[in-house]
């Protein structure tokens, strides 16, 4: 039955639920089989929501990382296999998506398992398929006969439809998916986990929402201050008396000037990075991640670890280490070892050092991650991407720092993250608890790291907005109408109209006060609201006239008309029947107040407006630019609009429109792979300088296609919607150079991309590519050629992890 949401709260605790949970095990009987398959214990929380898929309920489940959450995912793909159906296991990453794989195809075995990232394609039809959430949408507008006898979906870390540019995935799925289909979503801690479930029981059937606040491993938070590793609470949400004793000192000699510490005997209040490893390792708190919220910082980190000569392997680990290494590394061209920094990597490798972020090649970042888990690395540096799920849970996680650069400012890292980053502390069988460093400065006291290890409010809060893509791709599936009702149940519109009603309650609270204050306001000689709209008037007007005087563009005839209205008012004041009245000004004061509130819910109605079915009004003016550019024509989507469907890139509409107007039907193809770059690449620096172009078609066709984005962005303005980045060509000449077949050393020459974001991007050009050959029969060969030229080399012989 739609609309039920069922909430498990800490479940299965007291000894009558034990005895009752006993009693219904016959009911149960494949859960009971999966547990005595399992090395260790079920937590309750665990069981319920097992117990809660074998029922035939949807399932959410919210808990803390490394709770054990993915149990409950593995034992759906169990389940569904026991029943002849197929289960799809959805992620957020491809390094997710290639974690889970193996782990199911060594529970499973290969031949029933697969896995789909776009780019990757293993056993496509297996019972069990591994993909991104992207592929599973593309799939289901598609209407894929992949999705024949689909019985399950599990959607692991579905609080990622929070994320500002991919969340819509995740709600386009749960809104699209088959009603046959059980969807089981895990989640970390949110504080509106009812409010998402609520949600799910409306759109996707009868949901059973399973919350848990304990984690198996305890979490210890500790600040480092000069060399003293302090507990940050003496109680439960009480600051360390201690700390803030070591807080002050530490204060007073910072305040001391640099060239007077020695002579009073202050030192510096932080270690450096090798020296807190060294502690760590002192005080058996290794295996620990440091979180720097930077790739340079991390590099840095392990270079002066290395300078520092910190060794934490023997003879026995570091031979498993090179072994291990060498690898996931076997297929790595000889040439290519300079550029791709090998030899400082393996070095810092055998002594149990690494650096985890986006810029690594994605075999690098394997082998770290296979090493770390095995606890033959012991120190890694990382970026805040390795809190993303990926299974490297520590003994010890450390921050330097309580801010982050978000891309246009440097912002404090959400008690969400928080907990995200510090959930990495506590091996489940390996550790009896877990520890969170904050390493004390000026500028990161206990008070904010208390505040941010305290805090329990982290919601979910939606992201989606229609794309071009989605929108023709509805109105094929649907029609316009159809798709138009299936938007209104997004959970971004369920939660603009849970708004709504807490905005109309208060605008009905402010109606009553007001009229209150008007019945105060009652004049025995006349209408007293009139009299006061009247005064209102005159002093807004008198407001206008005070802050345009003294502009150059305000004339004399202006400003006289201004008067001669202003003295009309007064005339009519003057002659109201209330003007007279001993009480007036009495009257003034409560009619006032009544008007502030007429004010105040005149805004909260335009807040009202604004919210009411805002979703399907956003997709109602993205229809209005397909149907202006002729990509639909009332319900029917035009052939256009057929290649659009296609293509799912962030600038859907400008690479259709760069297609339609021919733009890249001459070129060759590494010409054609460097112009389209242009719609996927993201520079993480703007340079003042126009970036070195390879060919005079390239230009050519770049040139035409910024004139495009202009004409676009000027519709788009138009009909008041903003979806299409502007290109940008920072990728244009070395994926050609790279097409053309230069090596890795000289493809990078000069510029400052990490051998990472160049894999990244040319896998993410290739996954473009791909969808151009699916929209365009036309291009298709060229299309086709341009992915060989890419896949090859370092972009060729390892997944990627998108």
């Amino acid at each position: 039955m739609y609309g039920r949401c069922w909430t498990i709260v800490d479940p299965v605790s007291t000894p009558a639920e034990k005895f009752a949970a006993a009693k219904s095990r016959s009911k149960h009987a494949v859960t009971e089989d999966f547990l005595a398959e399992s090395k260790f214990p079920f937590d309750d929380f665990q069981i319920q929501a097992c117990h809660a898929v074998e029922s035939g309920h949807g399932v959410l489940v919210a808990a803390p990382t490394g709770a054990g959450k993915t149990v409950v995912g593995e034992f759906a793909a169990s389940l569904a296999l026991r029943n002849g159906k197929k289960c799809f296991y959805t992620t957020p990453i491809k390094a997710l998506s290639n974690q889970k794989f193996q782990e199911f195809v060594d529970r499973f075995g290969e031949d029933r398992v697969g896995l789909l990232t776009g780019d990757t394609n293993i056993n496509s039809e297996a019972d069990i398929l591994v993909m991104t959430t992207e592929v599973l949408r593309n799939m289901l507008y598609a209407g894929s006969s992949t999705l024949t006898n689909l019985g399950s979906v599990v959607m692991d870390e579905v609080h990622y439809l929070a994320d500002k540019f991919r969340g819509a995935v995740w709600e386009e799925v749960l809104i699209h998916l088959m009603e046959s289909v059980q969807v089981i979503s895990l989640s970390a801690t949110v504080s509106n986990a009812e409010e998402f479930g609520e949600w799910l029981g409306e759109v996707r059937g009868e949901t059973h929402v399973i919350l848990s606040e304990h984690r198996p491993i305890p979490l210890y938070q500790h600040i480092l201050i000069n060399s003293s590793l302090i507990d940050l609470f003496s109680s439960p949400g009480k600051v360390n008396p201690e700390i803030l004793a070591a807080e002050r000192e530490a204060m007073r000699k910072v305040k001391i000037p640099r060239h007077r510490r020695e002579q009073w005997g202050a030192s510096e209040s932080r270690l450096s990075r090798p020296e807190i490893i060294e502690k760590l390792q002192r005080e058996n708190l290794l295996p620990a991640i440091t979180f720097i919220f930077s790739r340079m910082g991390c590099d840095a980190a392990v270079k002066q670890c290395l300078a520092a000569g910190i060794k934490l392997t023997n003879t026995e680990e570091r031979a498993q280490i090179l072994k291990t290494a060498e690898r996931y590394t076997a297929n790595l061209p000889e040439e290519d070892l300079e550029v791709l920094g090998y030899r400082e990597w393996i070095t810092a490798l055998e002594r149990g050092i690494a650096a985890h972020h986006a810029g690594l090649l994605p075999s690098f970042k394997n082998a770290i991650e296979d090493l770390f888990q095995r606890g033959l690395v012991k120190a890694v540096f990382a970026t805040e991407t390795l809190a993303l799920g990926i299974n490297m849970p520590a003994r010890t996680v450390v921050l330097d720092k309580l801010t982050k650069w978000n891309g246009e400012a440097h912002v404090p890292i959400t008690p969400g993250e928080y907990t995200q980053l510090t959930g990495r502390a506590g091996r489940r069988g390996i550790d009896i608890e877990g520890n969170a460093v904050v390493q004390w400065s000026p500028t990161v006291d206990s008070a904010m790291a208390a505040s941010l290890a305290s805090t329990r409010t982290y919601p979910l809060r939606s992201s989606f907005t229609p794309t071009y893509n989605m929108a023709i791709n509805l109105i094929a599936r649907f029609g316009r109408e159809r798709a138009h009702g299936s938007l209104e149940s997004s959970f971004a519109q369920f939660q603009a109209d849970r708004a709504v009603v807490g905005l109309v309650k208060q605008i009905k609270k402010n109606e009553t006060a007001r009229l209150e204050l008007m019945a105060s306001a009652e004049c025995h000689l006349g209408d007293f609201e009139s009299y006061a709209r009247l005064r209102s008037e005159i002093k807004e007007l008198e407001k206008l006239l005070s802050k345009r005087d003294g502009r150059k563009t305000f004339d004399n005839r202006q400003r006289q008309h201004m008067e001669n209205e202003i003295d009309g008012l007064r005339r009519s004041t003057r002659s109201h029947p209330c003007h007279s009245c001993n009480d007036r000004e009495t009257h003034a004061r409560f009619a006032e107040r009544a008007e502030r509130l007429h004010r105040e819910s005149e805004g909260l109605r335009g807040r009202v407006e604004n919210r009411t079915h805002v979703i399907a009004k956003t997709f109602d003016r993205i229809c209005d630019v397909l149907t202006h550019l002729g990509y639909i024509e009332g319900e029917k989507p035009l052939p256009q609009g057929k290649i659009l469907a296609k293509i799912y890139a962030e600038s859907d509409l400008l690479l259709t429109e760069t297609i339609r107007n021919g733009i890249l039907d001459e070129l060759s193809a590494p010409e054609l792979l460097s112009v389209v770059s242009c719609m996927i690449f993201q520079s993480r620096s703007r340079d003042e300088y126009a970036p070195k172009m390879p060919h005079q078609n390239v230009t050519n066709a770049l040139v035409e296609i910024t004139k495009l984005w202009a004409k676009l962005e000027d519709i788009e303005n138009e009909f008041d919607v903003k979806t299409q980045k502007e290109p940008d060509f920072g990728f244009a000449y070395i994926s050609y150079r790279w097409a053309q077949g230069n090596s890795l050393t000289n493809v990078l020459k000069g510029s400052d991309m990490s051998v990472g974001d160049f894999v990244r991007s040319a896998k993410q050009l290739m996954d473009l590519l791909m969808q151009i050959a699916g929209a365009s029969e036309k291009l298709r060969p060229v299309c086709r050629e341009a992915i060989k030229r890419l896949d090859r080399g370092v972009v060729s012989y390892m997944v990627d992890d998108l």
